[in-house]
């Protein structure tokens, strides 16, 4: 079973490129998207489908703004879907998706990003606390897989250039405290789990040509629960597809 994640940075941007290629090579299982930046009238409007797969939106009261949607392949249906943390300050943004299967949640999460002068950084520490209560809460019921943009290098290894981001936005003390926090919790970055020293990353800025010479940093992760680790056979980064400023990173379970 195939696991994805891929903020697509405009859903109606990227099917114009190489969206439905990319479906078709990969074959994902379960696909999670963010930052998909359509709203629930024009997906009314648009009717946008992907043959072979379920799709459930959940889309910010901003039009054109955040939001996150999970494809869900014919014959693996979820249990049950729901929007949000019950949290409105934070749901209303469409940031989080919970699907829940037969043995675990999947958790579709765009993590809100601090802003160049950190003017969202409380906003995000908020987030990040109901998001910690959150996952301690269902994970009684069963294990859970946290995948998305978390907007946040963990470490060093995480940026191509760690000394001059210090303190900017996705590498601030505060953010790095917690994904620190995450990861204490019970939670294992399934990446580093698997690659414990490679360096590849998810994001590259759009400016001075920074993907072509890999200057990048991983910031889109897939955490899961400490007891389902034993489930998943790999974790990977697809850092050759294009179609966005970060390109799908994703786990293969047993």
């Amino acid at each position: 079973m195939k696991l994805i994640s891929w903020n697509v940075n405009g859903v109606r941007a990227v099917l114009k490129k190489n969206f439905q290629e990319f479906l078709n090579k990969e074959k994902p299982d379960i696909l999670g998207i963010q930052e998909i930046k359509i709203s629930e009238a024009a997906l009314e409007k648009e009717n946008i489908e992907f043959p072979g797969y379920n799709v459930f939106w959940n889309s910010a009261e901003r039009p054109g703004y955040s939001g996150t949607a999970t494809l869900v392949r014919e014959g693996v249906e979820p249990v049950r879907v729901e929007r949000g943390m019950g949290v409105e300050e934070f749901d209303q943004e469409g940031r989080l998706q919970v699907l829940e299967f037969d043995k675990f949640y999947f958790l579709n999460i765009y993590f809100p990003n601090a802003n160049h002068e950190l003017s969202r950084l409380p906003y995000k520490e908020g987030f990040n606390e109901e998001f910690i209560k959150f996952v301690k809460k269902i994970e009684k019921k069963k294990p859970v897989l946290a995948c998305g943009d978390y907007n946040v290098a963990h470490m060093e290894i995480d940026l191509a250039r760690p000394k001059e981001n210090v303190g900017n936005p996705g590498f601030t003390d505060e953010e790095r405290y917690w994904m620190t926090q995450f990861v204490k919790k019970d939670m294992v970055d399934t990446y580093r789990h698997f690659n414990d020293q490679k360096i590849q990353y998810s994001w590259w800025s759009y400016r001075a040509g920074a993907r072509a010479r890999n200057v990048g940093w991983r910031i889109d992760y897939f955490l899961s629960s400490k007891k389902f680790v034993p489930e998943i056979k790999n974790a990977f980064i697809l850092d050759k597809v294009l179609g966005s400023d970060h390109c799908p990173v994703g786990i293969e379970l047993k």
